[in-house]
Order: structure tokens, then sequence, then C-alpha cells
């Protein structure tokens, strides 16, 4: 009975879970903007190999893989030179027992990246790196999502492969390059509509709201510190369909009764 009772305790496959934990798990990459990175020491220091945990900042690429901006001189990047493998903890936190709020845990191999994407991204979410992201001894690195681990809450957990963690961008190309100039022109032309999107469907406070980047699933948004996820109605088949999308999102959030 204990051994079945054990069975029973572990997570379920994001597929077979009683809550939507891929939709969370998608959430919380999206959202947080900060986490703690697991590295393995380097053989040598200290008890070679051991788990050597930092905080760094975040943020994710189009198809939500997550993105890093590392100095050379800092012990968990010397330490990913030496072996790649890698885990990253993002929790959303709160208020009351931080066990009850919901946290996502990344496993894979973080590779340095000199795709201009990846540094845009990364900016966007993170503008203040502007001032020492081009220093000769920082990189960015992309960590290659092997799995995910997601613990929701009190008795809600869940794997997740990367299929299911990442967003398909085949054949939406089109879509990735569209970005940049399509959120420039929402934070230039259409700030109104974007505070809409925070406010009236993602349930967010008021707040200088701004567009930090699109996938064919939804929007990124960015008020000061605080972060909003708008997933779209749905999913993007092109970039010829973000417009129209976009559109009926604003009267849909016009709409919404206000609380």
């Amino acid at each position: 009975m204990a051994e079945a009772d054990r069975k029973q305790a572990a997570p379920l496959p994001a597929a077979e879970a009683p809550f939507d934990a891929i939709g969370l798990a998608k959430s919380l990459l999206r959202k947080i903007r900060s986490g703690a990175l697991a590295t393995l020491e380097r053989q040598g220091e200290h008890e070679g190999g051991a788990p050597f945990a930092s905080l760094v900042t975040v943020a994710t690429d189009v198809d939500g893989t997550p993105l890093l901006l590392l100095s050379r001189l800092s012990a968990h990047t010397l330490n990913l030179e030496a072996d790649p493998r890698c885990s990253l903890l993002l929790s959303q936190g709160g208020k009351g027992d931080p066990l009850a709020h919901p946290r996502l845990t990344v496993t894979g191999r973080a590779e340095r990246s000199a795709e201009p994407r990846a540094r845009a991204r990364f900016l966007a979410r993170h503008p203040k790196a502007a001032l020492y992201a081009d220093f000769p001894d920082f990189a960015f690195f992309r960590l290659e999502v092997r799995a995910g681990h997601l613990n929701g809450g009190f008795a809600k957990a869940a794997t997740l492969t990367a299929g299911e963690l990442l967003t398909d961008l085949t054949g939406l190309e089109a879509l990735a390059e569209s970005e940049p100039g399509a959120v420039a022109h929402m934070n230039e032309d259409h700030l109104d509509a974007v505070a809409l999107y925070a406010t009236q469907l993602a349930g967010e406070e008021p707040g200088p709201w701004r567009l930090t980047g699109f996938d064919p699933e939804g929007l990124d948004l960015m008020a000061g510190e605080r972060t909003a996820r708008v997933p779209f109605p749905e999913r993007l088949a092109g970039p010829a369909a973000l417009r129209p999308t976009l559109v009926a999102m604003a009267a849909q959030a016009r709409a919404t009764p206000v609380p």
C-alpha cells in the first residue's frame, strides 16, 4: 500500500494532469523575469560536480526558450563552460506560504548565443541591462530545454516534455521576423489598447503597460517590474492574422465590464 501511495503521489505527465498544466507552465515561463539557475561546480572546486545555485534574470525567445545574460566572470558561467547541463527555477511568488504559489523548473543545456533576436528580446524584458549587455565579459545564453517540472501549488504537480513547454514555430518564421516592427508600432501608436489587454483581459492593475514581445500563442506585456501574459483567442497562423486578432481583443477588452 505504501508503494502504491508513493506512485500515486508522483507528478503526472502534463497531458494527464487534472488541471491545465501546460497552460500554467507556459504562463510562468513567459512571465517570470528572474529565477534560480543551478549549475554543476567544476571539478577541483570544493566537491567537484556539486549543485551550485545563483540568481539570474530571464527572458524568452519567440518559442519560449529561456534567455540569459551572464557575466563570464561569474561562477555559474564558468561552470556552464565546463558542463552546460543546468536547471532553472521560476517562481511566481506572492503573499502567504511560498509553497502555495506556482513554480516551474526547466532542465536542459545552456549555450552561448550571438543571435541578434536573443539580445533584442532580452533587453526588451530587461531594459536596464542595456547598460552592461555589451561589456566584453557578458554574453547571452540560450537554455535549450530538455524537460520541465511544474508545481502548481499544493496537490498540483506535472512533468512536461520540451515539446509541451515550448511553442512550435514550424512554418511561422515570417511571424517571428515581423515581431520587432509590430511591437514598435503598438508601443508608439496603440498604448491604449495595450493597457486594455493588461487590465481587462489579464486582470492586472493599471500601469504604464508596454508590449515587449509576442509569439503565435500570446502577448508579453510589462509595466515597470510587473509582467503580464495575454493569450490569443486562437493560435496565430501567420503575420496577417496579428492585426485582426489585436483589433478583436481590443474590442473585447472595451466591452468587458470594469470590476
